[in-house]
């Protein structure tokens, strides 16, 4: 799909939507339960204990036990959302996940809240940049990452349909919503967003919006960009990716996230053995810090506009 210059621009917040959207789906759903790990006003699961209080269940900080109540909810037959911070949902109930929910293919969706460097005054405690790295290494498990609040809803929507397992990687902060509202969302299938010839930038999270913003600027510089939305990272559609690459002349990825395991990792195994150089706009394998604004840890870590270009114009070179 090639949306072109119908790109909109309204702001939204992935949080706000993502609570909204399990009240939506428990109207028809009955099935559908939440878990928090005391964190409900945070992940904006509040929405969902006002409306459904019997189907929420408040387990405390103790991820690795809320991980363990939601295999054995999914056992009789729930489709569970298990809440907390990306960093502790990932983390401390690693050897959950793993062991009582993966390995038997159970019907959890575990949501990493405040994901990347979105908690940017709690620090590197709180920010969660192998996430993504973690989930996509764990057999059966689907990663997805929504670029705004629009997609966060589709997201949540289609996980709570699909049969398994299932990581979606939640963003603290207000965005531009670029996703049509119209347009499906599917697991695995990735979303050009804007059109070009010279190069691919691939993008996910927060990173979409700022890869839109850098190939505008770069169509000043006679540099045509293509712009892809990567929310699904694992399973990804390697066809499509080989395809869209055919004929450009450099390739960049950007991802809110360490620089190994993600969506730099994904493309590069994906395109092995291409000769077109490609370079990544990612945190170099390091933790995060506290700041006094979001802005100003993308910038600390090179995760913006300026840099995107940047890496643009070295392909373009090479």
């Amino acid at each position: 799909m090639r949306w072109g210059e119908n790109i909109v621009r309204n702001t939204g917040d992935q949080r706000l939507a993502y609570g909204k959207t399990l009240v939506e789906l428990a109207e028809n759903d009955t099935r559908i339960v939440v878990l928090d790990a005391d964190l409900r006003k945070s992940t904006m699961t509040y929405f969902f204990q006002q409306a459904y209080p019997e189907k929420h269940f408040e387990m405390g900080i103790a991820e690795q036990n809320m991980m363990s109540f939601a295999a054995g909810l999914s056992l009789t037959g729930k489709v569970v959302f298990a809440n907390s911070f990306a960093v502790f949902a990932c983390g401390r109930a690693f050897d959950q996940i793993r062991q009582s929910i993966c390995t038997a293919n159970l019907n959890v969706k575990i949501v990493g809240s405040s994901a990347g460097l979105s908690d940017f005054g709690d620090g590197a405690t709180h920010q969660a940049l192998e996430d993504i790295a973690i989930m996509r290494a764990l057999p059966n498990m689907t990663v997805l990452v929504p670029m705004d609040s629009v997609e966060t809803r589709k997201i949540v929507k289609a996980a709570a349909e699909y049969d398994g397992p299932v990581y979606i990687r939640i963003n603290r902060n207000e965005g531009p919503d670029l996703f049509p509202e119209e347009e499906e969302f599917v697991i695995g299938k990735p979303y050009v967003i804007k059109d070009g010839t010279d190069i691919v930038i691939f993008a996910c999270g927060v990173m979409v919006a700022k890869a839109v913003n850098a190939a505008e600027r770069l169509e000043k510089d006679g540099i045509s960009a293509k712009v892809v939305n990567v929310s699904s990272l694992k399973p990804i559609d390697e066809e499509s990716i080989k395809a869209l690459v055919k004929n450009a002349k450099g390739i960049i990825t950007a991802e809110e996230h360490s620089v190994i395991g993600g969506l730099a990792s994904a493309i590069t195994f994906i395109l092995r053995g291409t000769s077109i150089p490609i370079e990544s706009v990612a945190v170099s394998d390091s933790f995060g810090q506290s700041a006094c604004s979001y802005e100003e840890l993308l910038k600390q870590y090179n995760l913006t506009e300026e840099n995107i270009i940047c890496k643009a114009r070295k392909v373009i070179k090479n």
